[in-house]
């Protein structure tokens, strides 16, 4: 199985949501360059299996699964999107105060790779098609460089002019 890191993650209340993969974008894994085209999870997707949500790759550290409901997934254009329920669990409790201080390192995947999923050009793989196994929220160092995981709490009622203020900040 291999696994890769995503660009975000933000705290809502007691879930968890952000891109575990990013779409078109290269990252440099070990001495090769890869690209993530958009439809690869597709499959995995319509396969209606059980995905995790785990701490860390960790298996023994279960956030959430689609099975039950408690880890929603999808594609759109610009990745595969997570949504997760965040368990009162201590290893819940510690990803969500982590997430929430800005401390989490990124999203990451775990996934095998079906014949005719990928492409190779010399030093540059291009996955379209993968099975997906697990996603994760990473607390250290993620595979994919530039990634970053947001905390983001329950929106309050703000003043109209502090509202625009604060979704223009979150643009960035």
């Amino acid at each position: 199985m291999e696994r890769r890191a995503s660009i975000e993650l933000r705290a809502k209340g007691r879930r968890l949501e952000g891109y575990a993969a990013l779409f078109d974008t290269a990252a440099r894994i070990a001495d090769f360059e890869e690209i993530i085209r958009p439809g690869a999870f597709a499959e995995s997707l319509r396969a209606n299996g059980d995905i995790l949500a785990l701490a860390d790759h960790d298996p023994r550290s279960v956030l959430a699964r689609t099975k039950s409901g408690t880890l929603r997934l999808s594609e759109d254009s610009r990745g595969l999107a997570f949504d997760l329920d965040v368990p009162d669990t201590t290893t819940g409790r510690d990803m969500l105060a982590l997430a929430e201080r800005g401390d989490i390192g990124g999203a990451s995947f775990g996934f095998t790779v079906p014949k005719e999923g990928e492409s190779w050009s010399g030093s540059k793989r291009e996955l379209r098609a993968v099975n997906l196994i697990e996603i994760s929220v990473v607390s250290s160092v993620p595979a994919y460089g530039g990634t970053t995981v947001q905390a983001r709490a329950r929106m309050i009622a703000l003043p109209p002019r502090l509202a625009r203020a604060r979704r223009w900040l979150d643009t960035l």
